[in-house]
Parts: C-alpha cells; structure tokens; sequence
C-alpha cells in the first residue's frame, strides 16, 4: 500500500485537532480569564531506504541517507497564559489580576485556581465563584473571606479586605494570589479551573501583610479580565487548518487514483 495513504491520513488528523482547538478558542472568546491555546505538529517516523556513508578520503565522498517521512503527529497543544484586556464592570467583588498569578478557590476537598475573578458573596457573607461556590481563599491557604452583611468595605491593589462593621470595629482579610513556575503546566478542569500538575509545579500563595504580592501583579477591583483569545489569529489560523486538511485530502484522493491505475493494468 502507498505511504503517501497512511501519510495523509496524519495530516487529516494532525489538522482535525488543530480545528478543534481553534473552535474551542473561539467559543471561549468571551469568557473571562480564559487562556487560548495552539497546536504544534511533529513529524513521523521516517523510513529509511539507504544510511550515510562516510567519505573515503582521496577516492569517493560521502552520501546522506535516503529517508522517507511517513506523516505528522500532534507534538503539542500549548496554553498561552498571556495577559487578557481589561473589562470594567463597576461591581466592587469583580477583581482582575494584572500580571502573573491566580485566585486560589476551595472547591470541595480541593484547592483549584482561576483567573477568572467574578466573585460574589452567599448567604453567609463568604466570598464565593456563583458559579460553583467555591471559596475565595486568603493567603494562608485555608481562611474563608467573610464580608458581613451591613459591614462597608474597601479591597486594595495588594488585596487587603479591610472591613468595618456597623460598631465601627475594623478587620482585614487577604485575598491569596498563587504562582506557579510553569503556568502553560497546568491542568484545566472545567468552569475556569485549573489544578497543578507534574509539570506546572507547586502553587506559591501570596498576599496580605509581609507577604505581598510577586513584582508585576496587583490586583484591580470593579473589573474582569476578558479571554486572551485574538479573533483575527483564530480565522488565520482556521484558514491555514482548512486549507493543510483539504490539501491531505487531495493526497488521498491521487493516491487512490494510482491505486487504480494498477488495477487497470490487470484488466488491460
């Protein structure tokens, strides 16, 4: 059977990922704190027809191999963790971060992490994603942040809840930031999530008094950071999936043309 079937048929593949991920990116174009991702393709297993020979000195040089690439593969889907645009949204629990980091959130048993900072209050005055309820934690890893209700409230850029209640007694609360050596590493689980993986090593958390945060990040409230996703790439990059899978398909279609040329030859 021709390589150039099997060859294509990667191609189609290879290219069938890359237009899920495109379409997945534009989904998210409007979802805050959303991270878009690209794909990088690999080649194949080459087969090789002849190995290189070494020069023989004063009587012939020496020769390269003969190979025979036999397709592409899927060698990566990136995340691009880079910084989404600003949107205001004049609600004051709406915070954005600017620069490297994430909220770090109780989700159940776990701790997952989000750049996604649309937040409200429950019924018990905790600070809460309303679309999960899981908590916003402070920097010690494990306090709630509890905004009483009829207390007035202030969040600075550091992420300090300074909070007074109606006796004018005045507490703070920190919201925790948490860093990662490797953003791109970690895993995404759904609803904004992310948890750590082998790869992205182990959350840093920051915030609070004598424990600011990392250089370059301050936290911005009555705000929302919107996808990182570029429209205008998205439909080159869906213009260049289309055209490299119509192109493989053609690969197919003159492949089984030969093919039958060969049949023919039987019947002739």
């Amino acid at each position: 059977m021709m390589r150039s079937l099997y060859s294509a048929i990667s191609g189609l593949k290879a290219h069938q990922t890359k237009m899920d991920v495109i379409g997945n990116n534009i989904a998210n174009v409007n979802t805050a704190g959303f991270k878009r991702s690209n794909v990088t393709f690999a080649t194949a297993l080459s087969q090789s027809m002849r190995g290189a020979s070494t020069p023989n000195t004063g009587t012939t040089g020496g020769t390269n191999p003969i190979q025979v690439g036999l397709g592409t593969s899927v060698g990566a889907i990136n995340q691009i963790m880079t910084q989404g645009s600003n949107q205001t949204t004049g609600n004051p629990l709406d915070m954005m971060i600017q620069g490297p980091g994430f909220f770090a959130l109780k989700d159940g048993s776990q701790t997952v992490y989000t750049r996604s900072g649309a937040f409200s209050k429950d019924a018990d005055g905790n600070l809460v994603d309303p679309a999960t309820g899981a908590y916003v934690l402070q920097a010690d890893g494990s306090s709630l942040i509890n905004i009483p209700t009829g207390s007035s409230y202030t969040i600075d850029s550091t992420g300090t809840v300074t909070i007074t209640d109606s006796s004018g007694t005045v507490t703070t609360a920190n919201i925790a930031i948490a860093e990662f050596p490797n953003d791109a590493g970690l895993t995404s689980i759904g609803n904004n999530y992310y948890l750590p993986s082998n790869n992205s090593g182990a959350a840093t958390l920051y915030g609070g008094s004598g424990n600011d945060y990392p250089t370059g990040t301050s936290l911005v409230t009555s705000a929302l950071e919107m996808s990182n996703v570029d429209l205008s790439q998205e439909m080159t990059d869906m213009i260049t999936a289309q055209r490299g899978f119509q192109a493989n398909s053609r690969v197919i279609t003159v492949s089984d043309t030969l093919l039958q040329e060969l049949i023919d030859l039987k019947r002739s």
